[in-house]
Order: C-alpha cells, then sequence, then structure tokens
C-alpha cells in the first residue's frame, strides 16, 4: 500500500506511515491499534493510538490478544465463570467460547492455604507485550524497533517489593533529545497531548498505560494488574 493512502485513510503522522509495519519493517497493508481493542473497554477513547501493519502482524496475534484480555480478567475477577467477571466484553468472549474458558480454568489451581493459583501462557503473553512495546516505540518516538529484545519481563503489580515497585513506577526521562516533532518530543517540550499522564501514557484509566524510553525501553501496566518491561540493548 502507498504510504500515503495510510497517511490520508488512517490520519497516521506520515513518518509512521513511512517507517513500514511497526512489527516486522515489512510494507503496511492497513493500521492497527495499540493496544488491541481487546484489552480496552468500550466506548473506547478517543484519538486510539494506531500505527502502520502488514496483514499478517496485524492479524497474527489477535487470538494471543484476546487469551491475554480473557486470562487477566478471569485472575482479577477470580473465576472463568462469565458471570463473575468485571469487564463485559471479556464475559461475552467467554460465553461464546466455552473452550477458551475451559482451557484458562485448568491453568488455576488451589494451594493448600485455599488460594488461587493461575499459570499463564508465557509464550503468548510475551508475544502480545513484544508487539504492543513495538507499537508503542513507533508511535511515541517515530522510530522503529525491529530487533529481539534483550529481555522481556512481566510480572503482577502486587507481586513486587516496594522498592521495585517505585523504580517501575517512576520511569527516568528520555535520554538526548528526541526527534522533533515525535510525540516524545512534544511531551518533552510540556505540550498536553491525549493521554498523556507524566512519565506515563494513560490510554484509559484502570485498563492500560505505558511508558517509552528512546532506545531503551517499553513499561506496560494492563488492568493495573500485570507489569511489563520490554528492554532492548
Amino acid at each position: 500500500m502507498d504510504p500515503r493512502k495510510l497517511h490520508s485513510e488512517y490520519g497516521l503522522d506520515q513518518r509512521l506511515a513511512d517507517a513500514g509495519c511497526a512489527y516486522c519493517g515489512s510494507a503496511p497493508e492497513g493500521a492497527d491499534h495499540v493496544p488491541s481493542k481487546a484489552l480496552l473497554d468500550d466506548p473506547l477513547p478517543d484519538d486510539l493510538p494506531v500505527v502502520p501493519a502488514c496483514k499478517q502482524c496485524n492479524q497474527g496475534v489477535s487470538a494471543d490478544e484476546q487469551y491475554l484480555a480473557c486470562f487477566l480478567e478471569c485472575v482479577v475477577s477470580g473465576s472463568t465463570d462469565p458471570e463473575r467477571i468485571v469487564r463485559p466484553k471479556v464475559a461475552r468472549a467467554l460465553r461464546r467460547s466455552p473452550a477458551l474458558a475451559a482451557m484458562i480454568a485448568s491453568t488455576c489451581t488451589e494451594s493448600a492455604g485455599g488460594q488461587l493459583i493461575w499459570t499463564p501462557d508465557m509464550e503468548r503473553v510475551e508475544r502480545v507485550v513484544l508487539k504492543l512495546a513495538r507499537g508503542h516505540h513507533l508511535f511515541e518516538l517515530s522510530s522503529p524497533q525491529l530487533e529481539q529484545p534483550a529481555s522481556i519481563d512481566c510480572v503482577p503489580l502486587i507481586a513486587m517489593c516496594p522498592e521495585r515497585r517505585k523504580a517501575f513506577e517512576s520511569p527516568a526521562g528520555l535520554p538526548g533529545w528526541p526527534e522533533i516533532g515525535s510525540r516524545a518530543f512534544l511531551r518533552g517540550a510540556g505540550i498536553e497531548l491525549p493521554h498523556s499522564a507524566g512519565a506515563w501514557v494513560d490510554v484509559q484509566r484502570s485498563r492500560y498505560r505505558y511508558s517509552v524510553r528512546d532506545g531503551g525501553w517499553v513499561r506496560i501496566v494492563i488492568r493495573e494488574y500485570l507489569a511489563c518491561e520490554v528492554v532492548w540493548g
């Protein structure tokens, strides 16, 4: 697809449209929401970030995104029963797919003390988190990050010790100068942008926020439960 068409049809920043697929660098065939709509509630936020994507990358992780959204909600709700699920979108997904609900239920065990222990499919989780991190990196810095990361870390916020939680929640400022005109540059210049919340971009309160550092890392919090960090270099 001609990048100029992406720019006009999807409202992408021209530099994003010229960058190629945010996830693999190939010629884009459309645009992808980042984060996935599966991780957000309706009504969706205004000006939901979009990045250019090829068809394979756009659709190839959809099942994993749905899985992660449903798994996290089951953990937070303490059940796979749709009637006990807080998020209506996830409750509907579990009703439509009893097999998905059963699969998630099979990963839950009960400790001797009666505590539920949920074991996620980390390969699926990391595929989603890496895709999200690449999308945020391109969207915020107008720069693709296509290399394999040095690390992908995902841990519940409640499992962090106070020192680690404080460090995670207080990311350092951007080193050097972001590209002029990039969203990171505008934020650094004090220009208010949609969803901006200091060092964190709050896409939807209590559902999804992220923070990006140039060439270094992307941090994501999903459902105010799962803390993710992707580090390059």
